[in-house]
């Protein structure tokens, strides 16, 4: 049976890390089964879900100081389940592009939060507009929403609630795997 394992990685960015990790894993026979990984201002950060050997997780765990050292990163390790059904929601995919200002992510997710939807995932980005230079702010985000939430009022109060914040938003549901 297989056990799953969470690991939050966070150290200076460099090349070869993600080499390093991941090579460290399949020497121990650990799967991975999902991550998500990004370079923040000159931070590298990775997020994993591993799947493997109860005893190769409790390995990893003992050996975190170790493997910290040897690699340079700061290491959180926590045991965890694996996937959950997620019976009794339906997942959409929400975008958002506006001036950057403060408050943002907090208005966005504070509604959604009331409405009772999970947010699965978010990534935010800010760059600067071609031409203008100004500076933008993108939110992409994938939500699960409950199945006895009306849609169609969720997605007008959402989409009222962008207006007033002067964010452009497009909601639509998922209608593919490869789409989350």
């Amino acid at each position: 049976m297989n056990h799953h394992l969470v690991i939050t990685a966070v150290g200076q960015d460099r090349p070869g890390i993600v080499d390093e990790l991941s090579s460290l894993l399949l020497e121990k026979d650990l799967n991975i089964e999902d991550s998500r990984m990004s370079i923040l201002g000159g931070e590298f950060a990775i997020m994993l879900l591993l799947a493997g050997a109860e005893t190769a997780l409790q390995e990893l765990i003992s050996n975190q100081q170790r493997l910290e050292q040897a690699m340079n990163l700061q290491l959180i390790l926590k045991p965890t389940q694996a996937h959950h059904d997620k019976a009794g929601y339906i997942p959409y995919d929400i975008h958002v592009v506006a001036m950057d200002h403060l408050g943002i992510v907090h208005r966005l997710t504070r509604f959604l939060a009331r409405q009772g939807c999970n947010i699965q995932s978010l990534d935010t980005r800010s760059y600067h507009a071609p031409h203008t230079g100004t500076p933008m702010f993108a939110v992409k985000m994938l939500v699960n929403i409950p199945t006895d939430q009306s849609l169609a009022s969720l997605k007008e109060n959402f989409l009222s609630l962008c207006e007033q914040e002067n964010l452009d938003a497009e909601f639509k549901p998922v209608t593919s795997d490869i789409d989350s």
